[in-house]
């Protein structure tokens, strides 16, 4: 794994000048499933939905300054929700979750808890050596996983030489984590 700095463009520093980030690099195996972790998720959205509502998650500190930095970045967070929150709403819905693989499942559960979206990227496939955090352009390409073509106009996205590799809503098809 080649080392990949990180840093947030001027742009959003002036839109969202309260964003706070942290990035975790690890070298990991996945798997197809985890019998545990599903055992764990099962266990959480059941309490889960007993503590929330559709109504009160939006409400959830973290959700609300997603919530916020879209309004800031010119992105409507009612249309395109980020991540934490329509996985929560999903769950309270009782919708289950998307079983992918480990890794992914993984972190679906941490941003369901945090209520944080969190990405995660295959840095196998970033191309160049740096992520810049910016604001997506209006008809600037990107294909969110399992979505196809995303307007991301207005939305913060994590670019690397090539590209949008995430957003708070959707990680792209281009860097997703895969099994193996």
């Amino acid at each position: 794994m080649s080392k990949i700095s990180i840093e947030v463009s001027e742009e959003l520093r002036q839109a969202w000048p309260q964003f706070r980030g942290a990035a975790v690099f690890a070298t990991v195996r996945n798997s197809a499933y985890n019998e545990d972790l599903w055992k764990r998720i099962g266990e959480f959205t059941d309490l889960y939905r007993a503590k929330y509502t559709t109504d009160s998650i939006k409400e959830m500190p973290a959700i609300q300054a997603t919530r916020q930095a879209y309004k800031k970045c010119g992105k409507d967070p009612s249309r395109y929700r980020p991540s934490s929150e329509a996985l929560c709403r999903r769950i309270l819905r009782g919708i289950p979750l998307y079983q992918i693989d480990t890794l992914v499942d993984l972190i679906n559960l941490a941003s369901i808890y945090s209520g944080h979206s969190i990405g995660g990227f295959d840095c196998d496939k970033i191309q160049g050596d740096r992520l810049v955090l910016g604001i997506g352009k209006a008809g600037e390409p990107y294909e969110g996983i399992g979505r196809g073509e995303l307007n991301i106009g207005g939305m913060p996205v994590y670019r690397d030489e090539v590209g949008g590799i995430g957003t708070p809503t959707s990680d792209n098809e281009r860097t997703k984590i895969t099994e193996g």
